[in-house]
This record gives structure tokens, C-alpha cells and sequence, in this order.
């Protein structure tokens, strides 16, 4: 499945977490990448990524947690 992660609307994102959790359900995103795509969403930049299909209902709701807007994709 692809997701398009639009913003972070935390009033205090948690950095950490949120590359975490990018990694974490990306099928090809490892914790370098990861900093690095949350820093790009905290800066208000759509990110595109790929998860594991497999387990999409949770993927979902740990964005919701996190205050992760997204668009699916495919």
C-alpha cells in the first residue's frame, strides 16, 4: 500500500516516534531515511512512502496516534 503522509498536526510532534514508526511500517525505509522524512514533514513537505501490506489496519491508527494526516494512494 502506498500512503502519501500530508502533515503533523501534534502541537509537539515527538521526532523521534514518528521516524520510528516510518521505518517501522516502511518496506524500504531504514532510520537514516526515516530522521529524515519526519524532518521533511515537520517542515510542512508531503511525504510519499510504501508500506507492508500485510498489516495495514495498524499502520493506520499508529499514524492517527502519532496526529498524521494521510492519503492512501494504492
Amino acid at each position: 500500500m502506498k500512503l502519501n503522509l500530508l502533515s503533523c498536526v501534534a502541537q509537539k510532534p515527538d521526532r523521534r516516534a514518528i521516524a520510528s514508526c516510518i521505518s517501522e511500517i516502511s518496506s524500504n525505509i531504514n532510520e537514516s531515511k526515516a530522521n529524515l522524512l519526519t524532518d521533511i514533514l515537520l517542515e510542512g513537505d508531503q511525504v510519499a512512502i510504501e508500506t507492508k501490506a500485510k498489516n495495514s489496519g495498524s499502520t493506520l491508527r499508529a499514524l492517527r496516534k502519532l496526529s498524521i494526516d494521510y492519503e492512501i494512494i494504492e
